[in-house]
């Protein structure tokens, strides 16, 4: 058989249309459907279908927010990571601090990123930037901490320099802790942009589900979730992909 044929996710899709079923008969069999807050799933995709296109500018005004504010954070995260990791002192110095700060919820700061920033969008990106940093940090760190003492000797008798040892040994055997420390960053800047859009947006996938929760429309609300649901879904299955092509050779030793 093809190893490289997708095979259908059956289970997930079987689980999807379960739950799409139970929502169905819960919102038109029993009384709770008499309750606008509960609004069926006929009438939250017709509501979906109808609000694509202002979802689709709320999903572009999310993004020019998040990309930025994510990739910092994993740039950051990964290069401090590689040098903290690889020093012995320099994680006695750091490894403290980063267990005090790194377990505070992002969440507590985007009041007061709001205060002290001159505009949403930095204050948003700030957020996103804590949110996604530290969980890149810390797997990098880890990762590098990790290496066999061999390849490390090995680069020594080499002649490689520090600098040579961390981008051509390091890096690459730190892959896959940044992948699940990037993995964990990018739901928690999901997480953190909305909360930050919450607060004080004019647009954006958080601004769309507060707005029409302001005015009552529940079927609106529920689809600007469901869209959320959706684009986070996609984000990060594209983080999967990348991370299957990147880690090629972990996936042919677990095949073998």
């Amino acid at each position: 058989m093809d190893r490289n044929i997708v095979k259908f996710p059956w289970e997930p899709a079987l689980l999807f249309i379960a739950i799409l079923a139970a929502w169905q008969l819960v919102t038109t069999l029993t009384p709770v459907g008499a309750n606008p807050l509960y609004p069926t799933p006929v009438k939250t995709l017709e509501a979906l279908r109808a609000s694509l296109p202002e979802l689709w500018k709320g999903t572009v005004s999310s993004f020019l927010i998040l990309v930025p504010g994510y990739l910092l954070a994993v740039a950051a995260g990964i290069f401090s990571g590689l040098i903290v990791g690889e020093s012995a002192r320099m994680r006695k110095t750091f490894f403290p601090f980063a267990r005090v700060v790194a377990p505070v919820p992002p969440t507590v700061y985007v009041a007061y990123a709001i205060a002290i920033l001159p505009t949403f969008r930095l204050s948003a990106m700030f957020v996103i930037f804590l949110g996604a940093f530290w969980p890149v940090f810390l797997n990098t760190a880890a990762g590098v901490h990790s290496i066999d003492v061999r390849y490390r000797d090995n680069a020594r008798i080499l002649g490689l320099s520090r600098r040579e040892y961390l981008l051509r040994v390091a890096f690459p055997a730190a892959l896959p802790h940044i992948f699940s420390g990037m993995a964990v960053g990018l739901a928690l800047s999901f997480i953190m942009l909305t909360v930050a859009e919450l607060f004080g947006a004019n647009a954006g996938l958080g601004r769309f589900v507060q707005y029409y929760a302001d005015f009552a429309d529940y079927p609106k609300m529920a689809a600007g979730i469901l869209y959320t649901g959706c684009v986070t879904w996609a984000s990060m299955a594209l983080l999967e992909s990348i991370r299957k092509r990147a880690l090629f050779w972990l996936l042919r030793e677990d095949r073998s």
